[in-house]
């Protein structure tokens, strides 16, 4: 082989090579909170190369609550997401996304926890006691009033009081100013494995009904790229295919990723991992339980139309 044909082998590489890397179409896709288990499956695909061999690039994208995740939608920073059932309701007050899945049904990642030295052990004990949330009209605040509502004291049982971020609420579990708060999974096991705190209600037992997170993708994703929407639900639910079949293998990704000790992780795991969805369809009991809420939270005036905030014409077959 001569100095030319050498040359030309090298640039027909260079030129192979660069249209692999140009395969590979970014989606931004943002978590509406950093540190919950049952987001993991986007990590675990990455890491698989279940979104690769799609010729997807995921780039995550973290936020601390539905409302600023939606603020990146509006502002274009981001093209996919995975959030709260309940923030199908920006989607009905304009918000420039739909939501394209199911991610998880029954609240099986959410609990209601109290110190471990206060002789709170059961709903009954709470009743009339201050409990904290993050904010007014989310869907903590929900799950709590209705909590009282299935006790039979009506939505005022317990005095609801936000308090924001969850390490607030912590403090205030931990110096008795409050005597219950609605921690994730994760959190609420680690206290109670450090014999901190102690889990008195997990939702997903008593609120059957209910969609806990949806993935949404924005209306310019959907106009102009859905394939890759497509592409990346078809890699989502591999994802969790493979999560449900491998604990081992995604115990310890999930592990690194929430820096908690792999002990810890196993039992969300077990806990948690029932509530994702194998196929993305929308369950009509949870998103009817949905509709009600936004209204009885205020954060709508009527009960809106459902079939107007989500499809399913991206689910895989």
């Amino acid at each position: 082989m001569n100095l030319r044909q050498k040359i030309a082998l090298a640039a027909l590489a260079l030129v192979l090579l660069a249209g692999e890397a140009q395969a590979q179409d970014k989606i931004r896709f943002g978590k509406a909170f950093p540190t919950l288990f049952q987001f993991t499956p986007v990590d675990l695909g990455i890491e698989k190369g279940f979104f690769a061999k799609r010729g997807l690039e995921i780039e995550i994208q973290n936020f601390f609550g539905d409302a600023k995740q939606q603020q990146a939608y509006t502002a274009g920073a981001v093209d996919m997401g995975i959030g709260g059932g309940a923030g199908m309701g920006f989607i009905a007050k304009g918000s420039p996304i739909l939501a394209v899945a199911e991610a998880a049904g029954p609240p099986l990642g959410i609990t209601l926890s109290v110190w471990a030295d206060t002789p709170y052990k059961t709903v009954a004990d709470l009743k009339g006691q201050i409990i904290t949330g993050a904010s007014v009209g989310d869907q903590t605040e929900w799950m709590v009033r209705q909590l009282s509502i299935l006790q039979g004291w009506g939505p005022g049982g317990f005095n609801y009081v936000p308090l924001g971020a969850s390490e607030a609420q912590i403090a205030a579990l931990k110096t008795h100013q409050v005597a219950a708060a609605p921690l994730d999974i994760t959190t609420a096991v680690t206290l109670e494995s450090e014999g901190q705190a102690r889990i008195v209600v997990r939702f997903g037992k008593v609120i059957k009904d209910y969609i806990n997170h949806v993935i949404s993708a924005t209306n310019d994703m959907i106009a102009k790229r859905p394939d890759d929407v497509r592409k990346f639900l078809a890699g989502w639910f591999e994802s969790v295919a493979y999560l449900k079949a491998h604990k081992n293998e995604s115990v310890a990704l999930a592990a690194r990723l929430l820096q908690k000790p792999e002990a810890i992780v196993s039992r969300v795991y077990d806990e948690a991992s029932p509530m994702l969805t194998d196929n993305g369809h929308f369950d009509q009991k949870g998103l009817a339980t949905i509709r009600d809420s936004l209204v009885e939270m205020k954060i709508l005036e009527t009960r809106p139309d459902m079939s107007k905030l989500y499809t399913e014409k991206f689910l895989p077959n």
